[in-house]
């Protein structure tokens, strides 16, 4: 196994030529292509949500003309998406260009980076919870009540994409919940993505019920999917983090390397 890169900018350098620049930063079942800079991935089914681009080597002398390229591609396709904007894209001014062309910001996240050895750790839990694999459409279902009240009655096309995914490629995809009655409320949900032919996992989701917050969830979640991914050769962790992951993760020894900001162009709006 390559020894893992020690600083940020190495884990950086390393994400990007080995997740961005082969687009493999894709869910399952995706048509992959790039449009010049653009590289870009979306669902064939053009009411299904989950397109995305970046251009992680930039935009080149005309920004604007590759972005009116996208608006125009996504338009006639009548098919939202996220461009996913990196803070160390060398493209001048991208969020106000995006912003001018319809793109509407979503709020910014930190992308993080770090070894996986160094997420896990012991978290004693109150008595009664425990952690365990998604195993059924039940599952799921009680997943997208928390989602639901988590987030908002709007999320629900979220939980079905993901199980989609899992479905379509289980091998890299792992979903996990926190419970006290496997009949009863999910208390905390995660997931846990691999990059085939990487180093990298990705960790995502770590949606906690309210009533259960600040009782070590989110963390033995964490150290139970880095457990995971290390038992299934993968060294290295991302994580797109929002305010409240993001001071667990640092002092779990997790770098910040980038902001990363969702911006949405949504056909006819």
């Amino acid at each position: 196994m390559t020894a893992s890169p020690a600083t940020p900018q190495a884990l950086l350098e390393k994400f990007t030529a080995e997740v961005r620049l082969r687009d493999l930063d894709v869910v399952a079942g995706h048509i992959i292509d790039h449009d010049g800079p653009v590289r870009r991935n979306y669902p064939q089914e053009r009411s299904a949500r989950g397109a995305m681009i970046e251009c992680p080597q930039g935009l080149g002398s005309d920004p604007d003309y590759w972005i009116a390229r996208q608006v125009d591609f996504f338009t006639e396709r009548g098919q939202r998406v996220e461009w996913k904007t990196y803070s160390t894209d060398p493209v001048p001014d991208l969020e106000s260009r995006l912003s001018a062309a319809g793109f509407v910001g979503d709020e910014v996240e930190v992308l993080m980076l770090g070894e996986c050895r160094d997420l896990v750790h012991p978290v004693n839990l109150a008595p009664g919870v425990r952690l365990r694999e998604i195993e059924s459409d039940e599952d799921w279902e009680r997943v997208r009540v928390l989602m639901d009240e988590v987030w908002g009655g709007d999320s629900s096309w979220v939980n079905d994409h993901l199980k989609v995914e899992q479905r379509l490629r289980p091998d890299l995809s792992i979903a996990t919940v926190a419970e006290q009655d496997p009949a009863g409320p999910v208390l905390s949900y995660a997931l846990l993505r691999f990059t085939e032919g990487t180093q990298f996992c990705g960790l995502w989701g770590g949606s906690t019920h309210p009533r259960w917050r600040g009782q070590g969830l989110y963390r033995a979640l964490v150290s139970h999917r880095a457990q995971i991914a290390l038992d299934r050769g993968y060294p290295l962790a991302r994580v797109d983090t929002s305010p409240d992951s993001r001071p667990i993760l640092t002092r779990l020894g997790l770098h910040q390397v980038a902001t990363t900001t969702p911006y949405v162009f949504t056909p006819g709006r």
